[in-house]
């Protein structure tokens, strides 16, 4: 098929791999436009845009497709389909009329339960024991289209944010190139229940908050795992705590019970597993206590 891919981050790019792989022909790709990076806020292209380069394929960053002159570049591209993956643009309508099969968006969801911006961390948070990869057939509302296609995967006590999201990376890719095999496929209509908004993580949800039960904690922690990391305060520190698993403990919550970086909650205790101390690189729990030993009776706060 004759496709437009519009999508920016590395979650993306396993997308435009897989069509590529499969024989597809992208005539054109949209990202997000270069911002600047790294200590010297250099302009960086998004993931997308350099994998798409490298594949000798065009690459349009507009800042909005909102205006008709963009409106009739994109349709004088005479797609089949636009696959659309983590973008970062409404599509307007006109856009989404265009492709003569239509757009198709990968959502990293069991739609309809996660619409909108953080459906893998907030289905870590929220303690669902499933997820998966959603492939809908776009209209104008957020991700309110048809389902095409739905590829379900299990959340577990050791799943974290950054492992569901290469994860479903890799599901969605698969998915897309099995959807496309029937483009024509109208889609299930999604059910008006259990539709839940997967707000975007603000950096303010980031602080632990141990008088909650310790699988509560977890999920947090886990949910935020790499980005931006659940943190907490130990001797005046900000420490990231990545990943934990759950211990068996008692005492005041916040308080380490043990020399081996325990810590009780509300109900229950954590075992930190991987951490970031402030201005340091991740560490296994063993690396992080040689150079930051914490003994039992210190307080997280």
């Amino acid at each position: 098929m004759r496709l437009v891919f519009m999508g920016t981050p590395e979650f993306s790019c396993h997308a435009l791999q897989a069509l590529l792989d499969a024989g597809h022909d992208v005539v054109c790709v949209y990202s997000q436009p270069p911002r600047p990076a790294g200590r010297g806020y250099e302009l960086r292209k998004s993931p997308v845009h350099v994998l798409a380069e490298a594949k000798g394929i065009e690459v349009r960053t507009p800042v909005s497709l909102k205006s008709p002159e963009e409106q009739e570049r994109f349709a004088a591209l005479k797609a089949d389909a636009a696959v659309v993956v983590a973008y970062g643009l409404l599509l307007p309508k006109a856009i989404l009329d265009a492709p003569r099969f239509g757009c198709f968006n990968i959502h990293a969801s069991l739609l309809p339960r996660w619409r909108g911006a953080a459906p893998i961390q907030r289905a870590i948070m929220a303690g669902d024991a499933e997820t998966g990869v959603t492939i809908m057939r776009m209209e104008e509302g957020l991700d309110t289209g048809p389902m095409v296609l739905t590829v379900r995967c299990p959340i577990t006590l050791e799943t974290t944010a950054a492992s569901l999201h290469d994860q479903l990376a890799v599901l969605g890719a698969r998915a897309i190139v099995d959807a496309l095999q029937n483009p024509e496929a109208p889609g299930l209509v999604q059910p008006l229940a259990g539709v839940n908004y997967a707000k975007k993580i603000e950096k303010s949800e980031a602080k632990i908050d141990f008088s909650r039960p310790a699988l509560d904690v977890l999920r947090h922690i886990h949910g935020l795992s790499l980005f931006p990391g659940a943190w907490t305060l130990v001797n005046g520190t900000r420490v990231k705590i990545l990943r934990v698993r759950l211990a068996e403990a008692k005492g005041v919550a916040g308080s380490f019970v043990d020399d081996a970086l325990t810590i009780a909650c509300g109900s229950g205790a954590i075992q930190c597993l991987s951490l970031q101390r402030e201005g340091k690189g991740v560490m296994d729990a063993e690396t992080f206590l040689r150079g930051y030993p914490i003994s039992a009776g210190k307080r997280a706060s």
